[in-house]
Order: C-alpha cells, then sequence, then structure tokens
C-alpha cells in the first residue's frame, strides 16, 4: 500500500481545500484544521509561510512525493529554458503514477502509485513497476489484461468527479498516449495551485 491512506485527508483540512477534489473529504464538512486546536482563529501567515503551505499543497497532490524528489524535479526545471514554475509542474505531470491517474486507471493519485509498483501498468507493452519514471511525449501507457478486470480500474473509469485532460489521448479503454506536455493552465487542479511560490520557497 502507499505510505498516505486516511491520512491523507488530514492535508485536506490542514491546507483548508479539497486538494483532489474528491466528493468524500471531510473539507466538505468541516473546513477548520485537524486537532483539537483545529477551530481556533488562524494568523496571517508570512511570505515564507505562504511558500512553504504552496509546496506542501502542490506536493501532497502529486501523491506527496518525497522532498528528494520534489527538490530535484525543481533542479531540473531551473535548468531548463522558460518559466521555471511551468517546467516543474510540465515534470510532475510527467510522472507514470500521475499520466496513470489522468487515465482514470486509478481513482487516487495513491491508488495509481500502487498499481504501477504491483506491476499492473504498461509503456510501450512493457511492464514498468517505476511511479516515478518520466514519460516522453508519444509514449503509451497501457493497463495489463488482469488491471482491465480489476474493481479498483473499474471502478476509477466510472467516476463522475474529472475528466482525462487533452494531453492524454484514450485508445479504447485500456492505454493511453501522452501527447503534449501541459502547461499550468491546462492541468485540472480542482484548486488554484502556485508553483512561482514553490519556486520562491527554493530560490531564497
Amino acid at each position: 500500500m502507499s505510505k498516505r491512506t486516511s491520512a491523507k485527508y488530514k492535508l485536506d483540512r490542514r491546507m483548508g481545500e479539497n486538494i483532489w477534489g474528491r466528493p468524500k473529504s471531510p473539507v466538505n464538512r468541516r473546513e477548520y484544521g485537524p486537532g483539537q486546536h483545529g477551530q481556533r482563529r488562524k494568523s496571517k501567515l508570512s511570505d515564507f509561510g505562504l511558500q512553504l503551505r504552496a509546496k506542501q499543497k502542490l506536493k501532497g497532490y502529486y501523491g506527496d512525493v518525497t522532498e528528494k524528489q520534489f527538490r530535484r524535479a525543481y533542479g531540473e526545471a531551473a535548468k531548463m529554458k522558460g518559466d521555471t514554475s511551468q517546467n516543474l509542474i510540465g515534470i510532475l505531470e510527467q510522472r507514470l503514477d500521475m499520466i496513470v491517474y489522468r487515465a482514470k486507471f486509478a481513482p487516487t493519485i495513491f491508488a495509481a502509485r500502487q498499481i504501477v509498483n504491483h506491476g499492473h501498468i504498461l509503456v510501450n507493452g512493457e511492464k514498468c513497476n517505476i511511479p516515478s519514471r518520466r514519460i516522453k511525449v508519444g509514449e503509451v501507457i497501457g493497463l495489463s489484461k488482469k488491471a482491465q478486470e480489476m474493481a479498483l480500474v473499474i471502478e476509477a473509469q466510472g467516476l463522475a468527479e474529472r475528466d482525462i485532460p487533452d494531453y492524454v489521448v484514450p485508445d479504447g479503454t485500456d492505454k493511453v498516449t501522452f501527447n503534449r506536455i501541459p502547461t499550468l493552465d491546462e492541468v485540472p487542479y480542482p484548486v488554484k495551485m502556485e508553483p512561482n511560490l514553490v519556486v520562491e520557497f527554493y530560490s531564497r
């Protein structure tokens, strides 16, 4: 199993936002933070606090990736031509587990990581169990025969709460092609993400 299960909803409450847009999120019922001090009046965040919060929210959305992986992604984005915040989003959207989630092969990013880890995902017809693998434009991501019959996958494909974005092109129900690297405004985030603040955090 992924390292974050029910605790993922604690992240929603800490941020005060339904980060993944899930109907079961506790934020839909109570917007204050978790714990006995969750309802106390919130103090105004400093610039550092805003930057840290933006980083935590973005990291959390992508399945709570490790700090090492996230910092490496930022480092690569900073070396690329163009806007660093846009580059960072492009790199994160190229992760195999995220494309599996975008393709609606899994109901959550955590479930997407799990089915990749268990060897149920094919990249260009070959099994791949590395969730952080960077997918290139034009590569085909598919479900194994066993995965096509899994209740988890069938449930995900029937979800009405999110659509497959334009940069992930379906071919039937069992495979998709990664069509292009998206820009920030193309990514279907349920809440506002601020990668520019993440760049400010790391460039201090």
